[in-house]
């Protein structure tokens, strides 16, 4: 056992230097949105660029990015079709904010918005409009005489390309930033249908599935097309910028997640930095909502950047974005987004400042970003458990069948992780590959339906190398483009086949056999978070399945079923209430050991039952099992009361661990109104191999750490966390003196 003694580190001055020499979206950690509105260059509007310069200053925001046109312009535009705000006559806003940012040496990024037209555009140019099936204009559904535009037609290739070479001849920006640039809604313009029916054989393009299951044929070609077209412009554009400035990019607008329309992988391979653009809570959003989309993000852009993007309003369905949320909930959304490894990035729209209350906190989490940068240019998460999403299985469902049934088991697992304190990544089902999962001891399988063979034969090398797949429910049941299979594509590692699903099944259990295994160690593990019972709830959906003889195939295989099912029987009347179906034996939970690797499959959707219902008992079942999952002392351990979430990265000379603490009444719905100083928390962290710990201090706190150094980690306690912590260990290399 040793202390940890205070050190020297790297000054400020040798920091700036390293990151002078990045190129911009490397550069760039603190983002400044203006979103400039029609009447902002009214006179008397109150709209002042000097104000936001000054803002951007005080804040030490170092990037911008700034309306400047597409829907509407806010510099004198020539670009034929270029709707001008009504207000700007010979101003230039955009001009001023460009060369205010410059002079204080922020990136500045140009923003554009393709969706939509003015009336008095769609006039001139109805060819640029989005139609409908029949044929007919799509007007906007907010705004009156607006028309929603073609994502593939001449607005695309021709408009919008006149419009970036005029920024960027005019105005020194490092990039184009395209707000909803992939379209609005299914496009039947005369255009389209003829670009699909070349390349589709002459095929009509398809009208919008209204079915659940898996997708037609035709339907499956008509989406390849969308985004391979929709891709093909973003390259395109990303190509003319180059050209005009080698060091410029073009800049997608984004959603992230299972249930995003575009396939993230493919477009982060040809983005340089991307933003995740969740700007705040609304509805049944819990308080972890920002830091789940940043880890999306990062799962398909590994090392590079990501911004995350935030707003001062209350992001409902009402869409007030005029609004302005309390600062604890600001400080909420933000830190886990950070903790989760984006950039800081807030948007505010309109220039007029209406309610002033955010200003100081946004100025003083940049502040606290600016001063601690070093530790948050990340370089690799130190987790060691892979929680996969599936665009792929959302889009063999329509809307709102993809959220039951894909969404709602990943927000099941993620809060679990969460809760039990465990740092995890994200992994998208593209990116399989063995380079991709080396890292993860363990790859969570969230009711993953949809999965090709290819998909199939990556996970099974995932086990053969020593790995670790949980999987649940319905997961590999589907091919990839969500037709049924007649059996899993993973049978043979879940150790069952499938004989049919049921669904929306009533008063079912769960049966709990730890005695009554042979392998009792296994099944011990794994239910000795649930003591005083050996029944429990079941969930509401299940695969019928049989346990597979795997002994002729590999003598290396062997299972273990500690859970099996109590059937459904009546819940009224009252009187009928008891058991009908004796056979207790039928699987829930299977544990494989196959050789070097392990599989724990569930047969059921207990993943979306504990995010639909909450029920402990799940939680601690699914504890359970990733235990037994890793089988290896954590990387990180948080001992303490409270809902803290743990995320750990490592830097260039230096890792941190941060704490978020969400205990809060509201963490699973509305804005935290109030913050909750969390109980003791004791912290245990490893230190990574061949490197020696120089320092450790609570960054939140500005204060050095009482640590120890006990058989290769350090040990601290934090009395209490607000809102968050930050601890950050500085290391060096471990030398060996051989005299």
């Amino acid at each position: 056992m040793s202390t940890v003694e205070s050190m020297s580190i790297p000054s400020a001055a040798a920091v700036d230097i390293e990151r002078a020499a990045l190129p911009w979206y490397e550069r760039a950690m603190r983002w400044a949105q203006l979103t400039m509105v029609g009447d902002d260059p009214r006179p008397g509007s109150g709209f002042d660029p000097g104000f936001w310069i000054d803002y951007m200053r005080d804040i030490r925001a170092d990037a911008a990015c700034l309306n400047a046109g597409g829907y509407m312009a806010f510099y004198p535009s020539d670009v034929e079709g270029h709707y001008r705000s009504p207000y700007l006559g010979d101003s230039d806003p955009f001009g001023d904010l460009v060369r205010g940012a410059r002079d204080l040496g922020l990136v500045v990024m140009a923003r554009i918005d393709s969706h939509a037209v003015h009336g008095s555009v769609a006039a001139l140019h109805p060819e640029w409009l989005s139609r409908d099936r029949d044929g007919e204009p799509q007007e906007h559904w907010s705004a009156p005489n607006v028309w929603l535009t073609c994502p593939f037609g001449t607005y695309a290739t021709e408009f919008v390309p006149r419009v970036i070479t005029e920024i960027l001849e005019r105005y020194d920006v490092d990039a184009i930033f395209a707000n909803r640039w992939t379209g609005e809604g299914r496009c039947f313009c005369d255009g389209c249908r003829a670009q699909y029916r070349d390349a589709s054989g002459g095929a009509d393009i398809p009208p919008l599935p209204t079915r659940n299951g898996g997708y037609t044929a035709e339907e499956i070609r008509y989406r390849q097309w969308w985004e391979r077209t929709l891709l093909g412009i973003a390259r395109t554009w990303d190509e003319q910028i180059r050209a005009l400035k080698p060091e410029a990019r073009f800049v997608p607008n984004s959603g992230g997640g299972a249930l995003s329309a575009i396939d993230m992988s493919a477009l982060a391979a040809q983005s340089e930095i991307l933003f995740a653009d969740k700007q705040a809570r609304s509805g049944l959003s819990p308080a972890f909502t920002s830091g789940r989309h940043a880890k999306e993000f990062r799962a398909v852009m590994g090392n590079k950047p990501v911004g995350g993007i935030f707003s001062m309003g209350i992001e409902e369905a009402h869409r007030w974005k005029d609004s302005v949320q309390v600062a604890e909930e600001i400080r909420m959304w933000v830190a886990s987004a950070t903790a989760n490894g984006v950039r800081a990035w807030f948007t505010k729209f309109a220039g007029t400042v209406h309610d002033t209350r955010w200003l100081d906190v946004v100025k003083s989490i940049y502040l606290w970003h600016a001063e601690n940068e070093r530790y948050l240019r990340n370089t690799r998460s130190i987790a060691d458990i892979g929680l996969v999403y599936s665009q792929q299985s959302a889009r063999a469902f329509d809307g709102a069948e993809s959220e039951r049934t894909v969404q709602r088991p990943i927000l099941g697992w993620y809060q679990m992780l969460v809760e039990a304190r465990m740092p995890f990544d994200m992994v998208h089902d593209q990116l399989l590959d063995a380079a991709a999962l080396q890292k993860y001891r363990v790859l969570i399988l969230p009711n993953t339906v949809a999965m090709s063979d290819r998909q199939a034969d990556q996970l099974r090398e995932f086990v053969a190398r020593g790995g670790t797949l949980v999987a649940t429910y319905r997961t590999s049941l589907l091919d990839e483009h969500g037709r049924p299979r007649k059996d899993f594509a993973l049978g043979d590692q879940f150790g069952v086949s499938a004989h049919g699903v049921r669904t929306d099944i009533s008063n079912s259990y769960l049966r709990l056999r730890a005695a009554a295994e042979g392998d009792g160690d296994a099944a011990e593990r794994v239910l000795r978070g649930i003591t005083g019972t050996d029944v429990i709830i079941n969930s509401a959906n299940r695969v019928e399945v049989t346990v597979r003889d795997d002994r002729d195939v590999s003598e290396s295989i062997s299972r273990t079923v500690p859970v099996t099912l109590i059937d459904s029987y009546p819940d009224l009347p009252m009187e009928d209430v008891y058991r009908r179906d004796t056979d207790e034996s039928r699987p829930q939970l299977v544990l494989s050991q196959v050789g070097a690797g392990r599989v724990a499959y569930f047969a059921n959707d207990i993943d979306r039952a504990f995010s639909d219902f909450l029920v402990q008992d799940h939680f601690e079942l699914m504890r359970g099992v990733l235990d037994w999952a890793r089988d290896a002392a954590e990387l990180v351990s948080v001992r303490g009361g409270g809902v803290i979430e743990v995320v750990a990265w490592e830097q260039s000379s230096s890792m941190t661990v941060h704490l978020v603490n969400m205990t809060n009444p509201r963490y699973l719905k509305g804005p935290i109104v109030e913050l909750l100083p969390s109980p003791e928390q004791l912290v245990s962290i490893a230190i990574p191999e061949g490197r020696r710990v120089r320092q450790v201090r609570l960054l939140r706190s500005d204060a050095d750490a009482d640590a120890l150094i006990v058989d290769g980690r350090v040990e601290l306690t934090i009395d209490s966390v607000l809102d968050f912590e930050v601890i950050a260990i500085d290391l060096e290399e471990l030398t060996i003196d051989f005299d």
